[in-house]
């Protein structure tokens, strides 16, 4: 399978660097001081995380990051419906300031899960970015304060995005097809 280019990677890089002034712009002050802890969902937040993470340092002057293991999708195009914690984070997330990243979001129902589930461990704040906002396909209502781009209803691969563990790899966003 092959992907046609949807979003190509310079622009990509472009809205990465507008969104840590963003990000950065948006934080309280105790935020600022206490540092923030980026937390994503593996696998598909990495690639974007990663970029980020780097672009917020000319913003902030400590960055930490961390990861959550979740699953929904296994193997296919379309979301099984149930969410899955797979791996919390190595370090306690309860009293810090926290940004969830993540690559896309779809149905709502990963993005849910992950808010909960920080929340429910006391988290002091919580701000999300995602790259890819697909507000087509919400099944479940969820606040995200930084978005990427949004993009219409159809399967995504690239930049951290992947179909069956493949094309996470590519620099670009990109319609398989």
């Amino acid at each position: 399978m092959s992907a046609t280019v949807l979003i190509p990677a310079e622009r990509i890089a472009a809205r990465v660097v507008a969104l840590a002034g963003e990000i950065a712009a948006a934080l309280d002050p105790a935020a600022r001081a206490e540092g923030l802890l980026v937390v994503g969902p593996l696998k598909g937040s990495v690639i974007f995380m990663a970029d980020l993470v780097r672009a917020l340092h000319a913003h902030l002057d400590h960055v930490e990051i961390d990861f959550l293991g979740l699953s929904s999708y296994g193997a296919g195009t379309t979301s099984t419906g149930t969410v899955t914690l797979d791996g919390e984070p190595r370090h306690p997330v309860a009293g810090r300031h926290v940004l969830l990243v993540d690559d896309i979001v779809d149905t709502g129902r990963t993005l849910a899960f992950a808010q909960g589930w920080l929340r429910d461990q006391g988290v002091a704040s919580l701000r999300t970015c995602t790259l890819l906002d697909k507000p087509a396909r919400r099944v479940v209502p969820v606040p995200v304060e930084h978005v990427g781009f949004e993009i219409e209803d159809v399967f995504v691969v690239g930049y951290g995005t992947d179909y069956a563990e493949r094309h996470r790899e590519l620099p670009y966003i990109g319609v398989l097809g």
